[in-house]
């Protein structure tokens, strides 16, 4: 490739951070048809250089770009397409340390807004921490960088310290005999090895590895688990359609990317039992015979990057990983749309985060073009107890947050009410009246005080036109401006669209702009227009962002009527 750079080095720091992730240049390294291909096999490794730049000097100069380029034989213009799609990087020069405030659904129900931010900290969709909402994350260039997610923020955030230590958010179930998921929420240290291996770690690896992987699929295919992150896919037939095709090597990837507002879940799954998610990747890898296992964490999660490679460190100074499978981390940068099964495959292998047309489907071609099998946090976690035969994928977890006395996330037996569930978390907050229920998250939809009897398992869910999606319960009390909050979902489907296809790029916009004006109290045709945008995201759209962006908001107008009152 021909690369067309401006010419002017990088600094210092720049470059240090740089070959930190691709190593040393040899100085030699030629762009031609043979040299050049060898670099652009390292393209993979461009969204971890991209993060070591940002976290050494706080944002991504117009010569690092360059030089990155010609280290990876990718055009400047590309890279550059790639570090403006991610909202954690800047390519404009900033101070060292940035404070984000989270202005998303559950936080700004707690009075956080755009407009009453101190100066200096920015608005920040869901950080995926809405049991202690208000939340806010703070990041600090440097070697070492550092970053830390603060809950409960009651203070200014632009002056609050930065702590170097996780905070251990408590579970509200932790010490109940019958939990499963979260069985070892509070008992044991999450990263002490042995101990964890005390108390039944490894188990299902061994007996996984005894009795092979056609039977370790049968359990799960037994056991009916369904995928926990909103598609509800069978699992067995995911890992079978894998394990099935002719090309080789195979690859597993751990979607940890959960930034639905609302959702936390798969957080606090990896900080209080990080061993255990890397047990059932290895007992997945098994079964789909995959070599390689990706565990893609969103960008916010310091907390849980920090657990989860010292979980890998340990797991390979043990010998579990790294012969015949080994696992990679890859930290996102702050974009929703990489939750969606293919954009991972794009983001982690160096390309913009968009979604690819299917088919060819993740089982034929996913990652590298390679069989790929997808599985969530919350899902994979389900395996090693179905292995064991200690449980079946009867339960699910939930997060409850809003305006219920004990938010968290829960342990439910499906077929639990909803009403149920939310009295499992205390209740409503003193003085708090239910208005509403988000159900699902943004791509939910709005459940009505007398939906309180809904019976949450996937057939009774999907038969009233609703889904479980990735298990938010978001409770709103009389307090809460529903109009603001179907204004928020809209803003944030806006946002996050990658723009890749005309009907969501535009059809969230056209859809933001009908809510301004109705919430404004134009009324004429906007309803109309408004039920209009949304068929034909819905209808038309790629993926499942726009197919479900107008979900929540057709909710709130037709079932709540949000603005008729």
């Amino acid at each position: 490739m021909d690369l067309k750079t401006r010419g002017v080095a990088p600094l210092g720091v720049e470059r240090a951070a740089i070959e930190s992730v691709l190593g040393a240049s040899d100085g030699d390294a030629t762009h031609d048809g043979v040299g050049g291909s060898a670099l652009r096999a390292n393209r993979h490794l461009l969204l971890p250089t991209l993060h070591a730049v940002n976290d050494r000097v706080g944002w991504i100069s117009p010569a690092a770009i360059d030089h990155i380029a010609e280290r990876l034989d990718v055009s400047p213009a590309e890279i550059y397409g790639v570090v403006t799609f991610y909202s954690l990087f800047s390519t404009q020069e900033r101070r060292g340390r940035q404070v984000h405030a989270c202005v998303d659904l559950v936080c700004r129900a707690r009075g956080v807004s755009e407009d009453r931010l101190p100066d200096g900290v920015h608005p920040s969709p869901c950080l995926g921490m809405c049991d202690h909402a208000p939340a806010a994350l703070v990041t600090e260039a440097g070697e070492p960088a550092r970053r830390v997610a603060l809950g409960d923020v009651s203070s200014d955030v632009s002056s609050d310290p930065i702590v170097s230590s996780p905070t251990r958010h408590p579970i509200p179930q932790a010490g109940d005999p019958d939990l499963v998921l979260l069985a070892r929420a509070g008992r044991i240290d999450p990263l002490d090895f042995d101990a964890w291996v005390a108390d039944g770690g490894l188990r299902a690896l061994e007996r996984a590895r005894q009795i092979g992987p056609d039977a370790v699929i049968d359990l799960v295919d037994a056991s009916g688990l369904l995928g926990r992150g909103g598609a509800a896919f069978p699992t067995a037939r995911k890992w079978t359609a894998v394990k099935h095709q002719d090309a080789a090597p195979r690859h597993l990837v751990c979607n940890a990317d959960e930034s639905e507002p609302g959702t936390f879940k798969d957080r606090v799954l990896i900080e209080i039992d990080p061993f255990a998610l890397l047990e059932s990747m290895t007992i997945a890898a098994l079964a789909a015979d995959c070599a390689h296992g990706w565990i893609y964490l969103r960008g916010e999660y310091p907390d849980a990057e920090a657990t989860l490679t010292s979980a890998i460190d340990t797991f390979r100074r043990e010998g579990i990983l790294g012969d015949g499978f080994d696992v990679t981390l890859r930290r996102g940068a702050g974009a929703y749309i990489c939750g969606e099964e293919t954009a991972i495959f794009n983001s982690i292998e160096g390309f913009r985060g968009e979604p690819r047309n299917k088919p060819p489907y993740p089982f034929e071609e996913g990652l590298f073009a390679l069989p790929t099998v997808v599985n969530n946090v919350e899902t994979l976690m389900n395996v090693p107890s179905i292995v064991l035969g200690r449980a079946t994928a009867n339960r699910r977890l939930f997060c409850l947050s809003g305006a219920v006395a004990r938010p968290g996330v829960y342990e439910v037996e499906l077929g639990s009410t909803l009403g149920a569930v939310i009295d499992g978390a205390g209740g409503l907050r003193e003085g708090s009246e239910l208005q509403a229920v988000l159900l699902g998250g943004a791509a939910g939809r709005f459940v009505s005080p007398e939906s309180l009897d809904l019976v949450l398992d996937h057939e009774s869910v999907s038969a009233a036109g609703l889904s479980l999606g990735s298990g938010v319960v978001m409770v709103l009390d009389q307090r809460v401006d529903l109009v603001d909050q179907i204004r928020r979902i809209a803003a944030f489907f806006r946002d996050e669209s990658c723009g890749q296809c005309v009907p969501c790029r535009v059809g969230t916009v056209r859809q933001h702009e009908v809510l301004e004006r109705l919430a404004s109290g134009v009324r004429d045709g906007q309803i109309e227009l408004l039920a209009d945008i949304g068929r034909g995201m819905t209808d038309a759209s790629i993926c499942g962002l726009g197919q479900t962006a107008h979900h929540a908001i057709e909710s709130a107008v037709v079932t709540l009527g949000a603005f008729e009152r």
